[in-house]
Parts: structure tokens; sequence; C-alpha cells
């Protein structure tokens, strides 16, 4: 996997963002303390990408919806974590609205 990965450069951004270093986001998400580190590290430089429960696991650590890690355009990753910290009716309304804007779905 090439460094151009958005998984990981969602993570890294996220992680960074939490202020937790590779190894306490890998301990907290369940990962061998001895490998933590080391296993961050791969999946931030995109030598290796975590398999989804694992990459649910980091996220639910970084209080993050999943489906960012995997947002490869910017704004599609503001949305999803825009929408997700939306109350439920708020995001009923919303999905809505962009039904009605757009007229798709």
């Amino acid at each position: 996997m090439s460094n151009d990965s958005p998984i990981a450069k969602r993570l890294k951004q996220t992680r960074l963002r939490a202020g937790l270093s590779q190894k306490q986001l890998g301990i907290a998400a369940g990962i061998d303390e001895f490998s933590a580190s080391p296993r961050i590290n791969q999946y931030e430089r995109g030598k290796h990408t975590p398999d989804y429960k694992t990459a649910d696991r980091l996220m639910q650590v970084l209080k993050t919806p999943t489906p960012f890690l995997y947002a490869d355009n910017d704004d599609l990753a503001e949305m999803i974590v825009l929408f997700d910290s939306l109350k439920s009716q708020e995001k009923k309304k919303f999905l809505k609205l962009l039904q009605e804007t757009i007229g798709c779905f």
C-alpha cells in the first residue's frame, strides 16, 4: 500500500489530534503493548492496513466514526465527523434536506 492511503493519513491525523502516542493508541485498542507502536506506525505509513475490526477499535478509542478513516476526500471526511456529531433527529432533517436538494435516493 502506498503512503497516500486515506487510512494512513486519517489515522495519523486523528491520533495526533487526540494527543496520543502510537503506543498509547495501540494499547487502548487492544494491541499487545510490545507490538502496539510498530503496528500503528506501519498503519500510519501505509505499509500495512488494519482489518475493519481493528480499524473500528482504533477509531472507537479516538472517538471518531470509522468511515472517516476510509474517506479519500477531505470534505467528505469532515462531513462524516460533523454528521456523526448530530443528534438522531438532526440527522433525519439533514438527510431529508439533502434528498430534497439533490433529488436522489
